[in-house]
């Protein structure tokens, strides 16, 4: 893989030619010039840039408008006139169709490619190059996902349960029958729930389901009025059935069936379990967070004389892991509920050398009792807002090593400019594999005080 420059900058037209909305609905051949960071094929007609989910450069299209406004079109494939080689097919049938896949139709590899060539792009725009490219973290390209979100809603007109994931930019819903992305545990029970929902007296008062893979199964169904007492013994049935524990949630958070039932999921490489509640931040490829912690660990290099401070830390994803190897770790999170379950999980883990606070990390944070005393390392993995006051706040410390995992690159090159203009240097920048078949980019950064 070429890592020696930047792709080209997104290029706009200049302003020209047809000035009227373009409706949507409507159908336009394209030449496809080259790929959007989310993987969308780019267009230009009549001063406007088109973004054609599912097209290829070099190719011919003809697209369907999904949505306008100014000089920006966003469209789908109606039909290819001229294929690209790079072309594949995909291995799902509803690729195309259902909108949590969109890069099936290029190989796992390119994938990879293209989401690197964002991280480039994305640092360049602040004028930024590490002193080393890390490669690739790669994870599987299916079967990867132990947590996802389902579809459901009763079509009164033709008295029937559309259960499945919401469609291509529409709110549509895609019934599928079974998605290769779930890890395998999770797919069977996915499968039959169509089956199931048909079955009920009352399907109208159904909400949404999560399904969870981890130290156990769980199917999570929200709903909006109270189970009628025949379908809640048929669902209760089909949890028994595929060894799932259940959750239910109508007014109020999430409470499982049984009542001391728990979901966890294992950090094998360090004998470490986390419990979690349904609606916890969760990351949803199991293989690439362990891998991404080992990674994180290794570029931080924490020593077991060192006190590290962790922001965003959520369950104890890295603070655990962390705690094995230093004196102490401060963790903060802005989730009190998280807060909580991560004392909880330290606690369970027989790790006393991690103290949790609670903060909006979007304030300042050098004021905090715990920031009085000096870090000889941090780790943060916030939101895809980013962390913009957290990393002044950081550079104000004098922090010398600092970890960020990131799931916007574009906020990560905004932050680590903030770093690099307080003397910091970004020694290394890689992407993560976290959401294969997906435009979602992960990406980390190692920042050095010289």
């Amino acid at each position: 893989m070429s890592r020696s420059k930047a792709p080209k900058s997104l290029r706009f037209q200049p302003a020209g030619g047809v000035r009227s909305t373009v409706p949507v609905g409507k159908k336009q051949v394209l030449n496809i010039e080259r790929l959007a960071h989310d993987g969308r094929g780019i267009a230009f007609l009549d001063g406007r840039t088109w973004f054609i989910s599912g097209a290829l450069p070099g190719e011919q299209i003809q697209a369907q408008v999904l949505a306008a406004r100014s000089k920006v079109v966003e469209a789908q494939i109606v039909a290819i006139q001229t294929h690209s080689p790079e072309r594949i097919t995909p291995e799902c049938q509803w690729a195309g169709q259902c909108g949590g896949c969109t890069l099936q139709h290029i190989s796992h590899a390119q994938q990879i490619e293209l989401k690197h060539d964002n991280l480039v792009e994305q640092l360049s725009r602040e004028g930024l190059t590490p002193v080393e490219w890390a490669e690739p973290l790669v994870g599987p390209a299916f079967a990867y996902r132990r947590r996802t979100r389902i579809a459901v809603r009763y079509d009164v007109k033709h008295k029937h349960v559309q259960v499945g994931f919401r469609g291509l930019a529409s709110n549509a819903i895609v019934e599928v029958a079974n998605c290769i992305i779930l890890v395998p545990d999770l797919q069977p029970i996915f499968a039959g729930l169509s089956a199931l929902f048909n079955s009920f007296q009352q399907p109208q008062v159904l909400g949404h389901v999560e399904l969870f893979s981890g130290h156990s199964a769980a199917l999570l169904l929200r709903h909006t009025q109270a189970l009628h007492v025949d379908d809640l013994a048929k669902l209760r049935a089909y949890c028994a059935e595929h060894s799932v524990q259940l959750w239910l949630q109508g007014i109020g958070e999430p409470q499982p069936d049984v009542a001391d039932a728990t979901l966890s999921y294992a950090l094998a490489q360090y004998a470490l379990e986390i419990a979690y509640q349904p609606g916890d931040f969760v990351q949803v490829n199991a293989q690439m967070n362990e891998a991404m912690i080992a990674q994180a660990l290794d570029w931080l290099a924490p020593q077991a004389n060192e006190r590290v401070l962790d922001l965003f830390c959520g369950l104890g994803n890295f603070a655990l892991p962390l705690a094995q190897k230093v004196t102490a770790v401060v963790a903060v999170e802005g989730v009190e509920s998280m807060l909580v379950r991560a004392r909880a999980n330290a606690e369970a883990n027989q790790l006393s050398n991690v103290d949790f606070f609670h903060a909006d990390l979007s304030m300042p944070l050098r004021k905090q009792p715990w920031a009085k005393q000096a870090f000889s390392a941090a780790l943060l993995d916030p939101p895809r807002e980013g962390a913009q006051v957290a990393v002044e706040d950081l550079a104000k410390l004098k922090v010398p090593r600092i970890v960020y995992v990131s799931c916007n690159p574009a906020t990560l090159a905004r932050d680590t400019a903030v770093l690099i203009a307080k003397g910091y240097r970004l020694q290394k920048a890689g992407v993560l594999d976290m959401f294969a078949q997906t435009g979602h980019t992960e990406a980390m950064a190692l920042l050095v005080k010289p």
